[in-house]
């Protein structure tokens, strides 16, 4: 009999039969239903196994990780491609089942695996290997490796993976978004037919579906059953959901592919990107399998993440030496940890028209180099990073003068520049080794320990001359490649994946660097809604969190900085800000915030994320908790209807301890308003009862915050 396969980890189940003839089946994936021996799984895929309808075929629907439609399947199938016409529908039989590296037969209960079923097609001339990996967080990886064994050319137009889903998850959340306006949500039902979000930025994109989560109806933070996939790739991109009439339902996806990027010759094999699928109980627990994942990576950084200064909103491309000194010494003073110094460092880079390319320090800038800059910076006790755009060229600098062939571009044009930029080809050897050499170069002349790594523009037209051949994945395999042989050479630098803000976000990015630019709005309103979003994938110590001046560059509000850096602390801390224009008592205020936030980033990056939906629009309720209690935050973007919120309820403290509330309440409010708690803090409640009693929420001003230091004391 054909391998079953039982693996389970972290209450997430697995179940899996492979037939002789067709695709590997998913049984089960979802809760744990426990210990199984071979007649419960028996039977648990004998209970599953779908019926026949009227007018339809004569065996029963099968639906496989890559769904066949010669089994019924109806929505969209998951291998798309054709030799010329033919082998558009293989015929795949199982060749060999593994689990960890090892063949199996029978039945196989197992915990955590990595599971590969070998799968050949022998008309259509394809030879496949899918993996599908139930990691110890309890995340499903799924990846295939399709093989051309014809003379002639097979074209992928599509290969997507999806794991099934029942019938009772019938809403759909993802996110949509906009250059400084990303994550945001979108809730609605999932009906019979294909949900599909696509890609196609040529990077990961502001508007990803990010994490498409089907689950119960209503489901919230801490209630219903929630599946979610997320395809980690960083270029052209699928995610799916889709319902079809027998009710069979599933999620996945996997690389967008513009034409002729499939095109495989004989023994030329296409890998898909890994697609992540996280099953738990609640949106909270879905972040926290995720980051679980991130945090046990080879890449993930010291939680000690140093507080940052980006010059960026301070001088722009306002390159004045002397400016740049006096804002490192008074970062320094401040407490400022890592100092990096932003675009226009290079070339002829003077605005964004020129010099991109460039990777040369301008001799007109700093006519002794980087050094007096730098050798200040680590003597006043600070890191340096400097920022790159390593993918980009404008087409007046040296490089494009030289190497016209190197931009990406169709057979016949140039693309139509987007910030006066065009994409310089990585995947042409010499463009490739011209931007590694030059960095490298910078690296071993600077004591640089920190680069912002930014893409500005879409990916289009992208195609490689002079034929203008699509080269969108080549273009994207090549960066990860660059980046890769970067840190190899270089381990000791920390990377940032900026895109325009948060426009490249993913879990195959996020293997690479330690930090991301969540967004290009420092605005606290949107920011309070992009920290909230964007940490249903990632944890807090990777998320870039700056506090900026009082008025945003980008949406014109002025904001107080108390609110302003009760915003920032949920996140990695940095400053963007001319601080020779910030007053004596900003100063003061920003340097209490930052000696806080040291004091306490071990806790804000390393625990577990708690939010508490409120009924009320623009109210956002969210903590980290910890075994060393937790920190909440309680912020109001618009007025509510009434004077008080009501009791708010802080959950995750373990429950039979003691806890101490102390609160930081630095906003304009009067005390003979506000909640009377407040004045006879600090407070001492368990966890339980202020998980299932509260606290009234204290009064709040319009964009405005409070913050809630909670510690055991037992």
């Amino acid at each position: 009999m054909p391998p079953r396969i039982a693996a389970r980890a972290a209450g997430v189940a697995l179940l899996i039969a492979s037939h002789e003839d067709g695709m590997p089946q998913v049984v089960h994936w979802g809760s744990d239903p426990g210990e199984l021996d071979e007649d419960r799984f028996d039977a648990l895929a004998a209970g599953a196994a779908w019926m026949r309808t009227g007018n339809g075929m004569d065996e029963a629907l099968r639906v496989g990780v890559v769904p066949e439609a010669r089994f019924g399947w109806t929505g969209t199938p998951g291998l798309i491609g054709s030799r010329d016409g033919r082998g558009w529908s293989p015929a795949w039989r199982t060749l060999e089942v593994l689990v960890d590296d090892t063949p199996v037969t029978g039945f196989v209960s197992t915990g955590p695996a990595k599971i590969g079923f070998h799968l050949g097609a022998e008309a259509a001339e394809l030879d496949l290997w899918l993996w599908l990996e139930l990691l110890p967080t309890g995340l499903v990886r799924a990846s295939a490796e399709l093989t051309n064994l014809g003379d002639t050319d097979f074209d992928v137009t599509e290969l997507t993976l999806r794991l099934p889903v029942p019938g009772r998850a019938r809403e759909v959340l993802d996110f949509a978004g906009r250059w400084a306006a990303e994550r945001m949500p979108q809730r609605h039902p999932l009906q019979v037919g294909s949900y599909r979000r696509e890609g196609r930025h040529g990077r990961t994109g502001a508007d990803a579906s990010f994490v498409l989560t089907v689950g119960e109806e209503g489901f919230g933070y801490r209630t219903g059953e929630v599946w979610g996939c997320h395809v980690a790739w960083s270029g052209n991109h699928i995610h799916l959901a889709e319902r079809e009439l027998h009710g069979a339902q599933v999620i996945g996806g996997g690389e967008l592919l513009l034409p002729g990027e499939g095109r495989l010759g004989r023994g030329e094999v296409h890998r898909t990107p890994r697609v992540y699928f996280n099953h738990a109980s609640g949106l909270d627990a879905q972040a926290a399998r995720f980051h679980e994942h991130l945090r046990a990576l080879p890449a993930a950084p010291d939680v000690e993440r140093p507080v940052t200064l980006n010059v960026w909103e301070a001088v722009y491309f306002d390159h004045d030496a002397d400016r740049l000194l006096d804002l490192a010494e008074r970062a320094a003073a401040l407490g400022v940890e890592r100092y990096v110094l932003d675009d226009g460092w290079f070339g002829a880079r003077r605005d964004d028209t020129a010099g991109l390319g460039d990777w040369v320090v301008s001799p007109v800038v700093w006519p002794q180099g980087l050094h007096p800059l730098v050798d200040r910076v680590k003597a006043l006790g600070m890191q340096f990073g400097l920022w790159f755009e390593p993918e980009m060229v404008n087409e007046d600098s040296d490089v494009a003068r030289a190497h016209p062939e190197w931009i990406m571009q169709v057979e016949d044009r140039l693309p139509i520049r987007s910030r006066f930029q065009q994409v310089l080809n990585l995947a042409i050897p010499g463009a490739f080794e011209h931007v590694l050499g030059q960095m490298s170069a910078l690296f071993e002349e600077y004591a640089i320990d920190y680069v912002k790594w930014d893409h500005n523009r879409d990916l289009v037209d992208a195609g490689t001359a002079p034929h203008g051949r699509a080269a969108v994945a080549a273009q994207t395999r090549a960066y990860y490649r660059l980046l890769d042989e970067l840190r190899r050479r270089f381990p000791h630098v920390e990377f940032e994946s900026c895109s325009s803000g948060g426009a490249r976000i993913d879990l195959e990015v996020m293997e690479r660097v330690q930090r991301v630019w969540v967004s290009d709005n420092i605005d606290p309103d949107d920011r309070q809604r992009m920290l909230w979003w964007t940490g249903q994938l990632l944890p807090t110590e990777v998320m870039g969190s700056h506090i900026a001046s009082g008025r945003s560059h980008v949406t014109g509000r002025w904001h107080d900085l108390e609110y302003r850096a009760a915003t920032a602390i949920f996140g990695h801390l940095g400053v963007e800000w001319d601080l020779a224009r910030a007053s004596d008592e900003e100063l003061e205020s920003l340097r209490w915030w930052i000696a806080w936030y040291k004091e306490n980033r071990h806790r804000l990056l390393t625990g577990r994320l708690v939010r508490q939906g409120l009924p009320e629009k623009g109210v956002w309720f969210k903590g980290v908790v910890g075994d060393e209690g937790g920190i909440f935050s309680l912020a109001l973007v618009e007025n509510t209807p009434t004077a008080a919120l009501g009791p708010i309820l802080f959950p995750g403290l373990a429950a039979d301890r003691l806890h101490e509330v102390r609160v930081i309440n630095r906003q304009p409010v009067l005390e003979r308003v506000q909640a009377p708690w407040l004045a006879g803090s600090p407070l001492r409640l368990t966890g339980a009862q202020l998980a299932s009693v509260g606290l009234q929420a204290p009064i709040l001003q319009p964009s405005t915050a409070v913050v809630f230091d909670i510690r055991p004391v037992d």
